[in-house]
């Protein structure tokens, strides 16, 4: 055992630079995993317990004022219908507070519900001696800035309310520009009081089974009719609402995380198949003088797991420590993880599972060191690298450099292990390419927003009331408004009538709005439309179907011509001309406007300038919401990656480099017999380095490019937004990050190439031997 720790030592001080990069790529490696384990259990956890404890509904569904309460009533006799939240009245208005504007659904509501019941956060329940106190949910209430004992204001009527509690809920929350925030109030607050009454009703159902949620929705649908049903809303729904972008991260953080963890255990295994290779005489020596089999192949296993070792536990430590500070949503997602059920078996299970994976890759690596005989085998005569091939013959014979001519047949002349070195640079070097394409992407949608689906700057929504020419006239007099799009937005009931998506009228036949196509074209005829992603999976239709719907009673076909890119709705969006909708309905006035604004414009400050010039609450304008938004703290994440697959190719590249080195060793004499200078001899091995690192360089670009636009893709499609949003790196990137990366390689094998061709002659004699 003594004698195993000396020779452990003693490696450790030869390796020290090595040891130090594996132990700060495990760090890494270990903090990614536990990072993306916190996001995916702050993403579904948190709506799960608000389900679970409010004992909330799996269908929310919401009908006009004429719906009768009879059926309405009729609705918890159903087959596999539990429980009912309401009949509740609604009605649709605007609230105000601190200068910020809200839509909102005010919920008619006495006594606390039972069947999706809110879980007050802070404040108090209604109280009937205080008739104008409200309940927020909890998304709206951050919206508005508002807590309990604030007051707030309906613009169209000057009346106030005040918010005695705010609440999480498990449907779907608050969404700006795209979702109104549930108000709950006694009926009295309502526009016109009574049950039935107001702009419509609402009725949640709590299922027995909730994988037989579509066929629920379809037999609620078919007794109220289809006419009276303006919105449905599932607990799916809700659920991936609330998961958002932190899931996002999570897969992010996981698959670059498991991807940093094979390149780590590949470069481990490199290592030690390399120093083996490079010590065969030493432990055929160890074996003579006693050393067990078992014992070498401990030597090693138990030297890269206590590195391993170290790495995990520093990196539980400092997740457990620092990660909680980290600003923004990591450090709130850390915060959350903590005080979960899981936290501690995944804080053990995940540091545990990396040091076993490097412990496997080192124990077959160092298998092989005790396989090696106790005498050593007379190396073959030929040279290291094999004869010369007819193709570096004649780059000699065109008069070549011979240092270039060698350095290249040194690099690719043993082909399995050629390959073998190339694909485990090229790893790292693959995964850095695709986080350079998330980083682009991101990019992408905050400077080029309108090549991402998002045209519109600004999204104003007018009163029904309102005048649709004046309101379009006075949006466009302003200086930074380049267009004004008029349209509307309606809730239509898809086919078999199991869920609502949003239908969309957006410009005219004479103006059509510009959507974002990123396949097929874009809409030109009568009842012609494109559609999202997210609807085109929802109904199981592609480019080129008829799709009918429900608006209001009245039947909607259309003819999808088009995909568009779609970030809004999880892509559940199919979108025509404002004309072909009135069609249909030739009552129908826009009272959704989008505005395109111009480059140097504050969406922000426009947005109030126009809420200012019409006064009385008649607009709501805000700036179209970018998801890219959600993803930053996605840079960081992408720069904290960076720097661990960086370590991990160092690792790599500087056991190609030590290869490189020892088996020149042997070549030494017969090149300066040869008689090649030290420096020529150097240039060899330096460019026999630069030649693999430009093979993995140009393994990595041929895989990372096409890699990375799949998973991006991928991605977009299971968010609803749909493919053709990955972008590439620019041209210049990518040189930049190829030049990086081989002149690094070139320099690192400098030093110990020069010292290696300076070797005395006596040294290089006893290598040989």
């Amino acid at each position: 055992m003594r004698a195993m720790l000396r020779w452990a030592h003693s490696d450790l001080r030869t390796h020290r630079g090595e040891a130090l990069f594996l132990v700060l790529a495990t760090v890494g490696i270990v903090t990614s995993l536990l990072l993306a384990a916190a996001l995916f259990g702050y993403a579904t956890n948190p709506w799960q317990r608000v389900f679970t404890q409010s004992r909330g509904a799996h269908v929310w569904i919401h009908t006009a004022a004429s719906a009768e309460a009879s059926d309405l009533t009729a609705l918890e006799d159903l087959d596999g219908v539990e429980a009912v939240a309401g009949p509740y009245p609604t009605a649709a208005t605007t609230l105000a507070s601190r200068g910020t504007r809200a839509s909102v659904e005010l919920r008619g509501t006495g006594e606390r519900p039972v069947t999706g019941r809110p879980l007050l956060t802070s404040g108090r329940w209604l109280d009937p001696d205080r008739p104008d106190g409200v309940v927020l949910e909890s998304g709206l209430a951050q919206a508005l800035l508002a807590g309990p004992g604030d007051v707030l204001t309906l613009p169209g009527d000057g009346r106030t309310l005040t918010v005695l509690g705010v609440a999480d809920s498990a449907e779907p929350g608050y969404r700006k520009g795209e979702r109104p925030g549930v108000v709950w109030a006694a009926p009295a607050v309502l526009p016109r009081s009574g049950p039935g009454s107001g702009d419509g009703q609402v009725i949640g159902l709590r299922l027995t089974d909730p994988d037989a949620t579509d066929y629920a929705v379809q037999r609620a649908v078919t007794l109220l009719g289809a006419g009276a049903v303006s919105e449905v809303s599932s607990w799916q729904q809700a659920r991936s609402e609330a998961q958002g972008d932190d899931r996002l991260l999570g897969q992010v953080l996981g698959l670059f995380g498991l991807g940093a963890l094979v390149a780590a255990g590949l470069a481990v295994h490199g290592a030690i198949g390399t120093r083996v290779r490079g010590h065969l005489r030493d432990i055929s020596i160890l074996k003579a003088i006693g050393f067990t089999p078992g014992q070498l192949v401990r030597v090693f296993l138990l030297q890269h797991l206590a590195y391993a070792l170290l790495g995990a536990v520093a990196a539980a430590v400092l997740t457990e420590a620092l990660a909680p500070r980290l600003p923004g949503r990591l450090g709130d997602a850390v915060d959350v993880w903590q005080g979960l059920p899981g936290h501690t078996t995944a804080l053990v299970v995940v540091p545990v599972a990396v040091v076993l994976f490097i412990g496997a890759t080192t124990g077959l690596a160092a298998w092989r060191a005790g396989r090696v005989p106790p005498v050593p085998v007379p190396r073959a005569a030929l040279p290291a690298g094999g004869p010369l091939s007819a193709p570096a013959r004649r780059a000699l014979a065109l008069r070549l450099p011979p240092a270039l001519v060698l350095g290249w047949h040194k690099a690719f002349t043993r082909r399995p292990r050629t390959l073998a070195t190339v694909g485990r640079l090229a790893l790292p070097l693959t995964l850095i390419v695709v986080a350079m394409s998330a980083w682009t992407t991101i990019d992408r949608f905050h400077g080029h927003p309108e090549r991402m689906g998002l045209p519109a700057a600004l999204t104003v929504r007018a009163d029904d009331g309102a005048n649709a020419a004046a309101t379009q006239a006075l949006l466009a007099r302003h200086p930074d408004v380049t267009a004004v799009h008029p349209g509307v937005e309606v809730a239509a009931l898809v086919p078999g009538q199991t869920a609502t998506i949003a239908l969309r009228g957006l410009g005219t036949d004479a103006d059509p709005f510009p959507f974002t196509l990123a396949e097929g074209r874009t809409a030109r005829g009568p009842d012609e439309a494109v559609a999202g992603q997210g609807l085109l999976d929802l109904l199981d239709v592609r480019v080129g179907d008829w799709v009918r719907m429900t608006v209001g009673g009245r039947p909607q076909i259309l003819h999808i011509v088009g995909r568009s890119i779609e970030p809004d709705n999880a892509g559940r969006v199919i979108s025509t001309s404002l004309d072909t909708l009135r069609e249909n309905d030739p009552a129908l006035r826009s009272t959704l406007y989008q505005l395109r604004l111009r480059p140097d414009a504050d969406p922000q400050a426009v947005a109030a300038d126009l809420t200012g010039a019409v006064g009385r609450g008649q607009l709501e304008a805000h700036a179209v919401t970018n998801p890219a938004d959600g993803l930053s703290p996605l840079r960081g994440v992408v720069i904290g990656l960076l720097g661990v697959l960086a370590l991990i190719g160092l690792v790599e590249l500087l056991t190609v480099i030590g290869g490189t080195v020892r088996e020149s060793e042997r070549d030494l004499l017969a090149l300066k017999a040869a008689g090649l200078s030290p420096r020529q001899i150097t240039a060899i091995t330096v460019t026999a380095t630069g030649c693999t690192a430009l093979a993995a360089l140009t393994v990595a670009l041929a895989l990372g490019l096409p890699l990375a636009r799949w998973l991006i893709d991928a991605q977009g499609r299971s968010s609803g937004i749909g493919a053709g949003i990955a972008q590439g790196p620019s041209l210049l990137a990518l040189s930049a990050f190829g030049a990086a990366a081989l002149l690094g390689a070139l320099a690192l094998a400098a030093v110990p190439a020069s010292r290696a061709s300076r070797r005395r002659l006596a040294d290089t004699l006893s290598a040989v031997a």
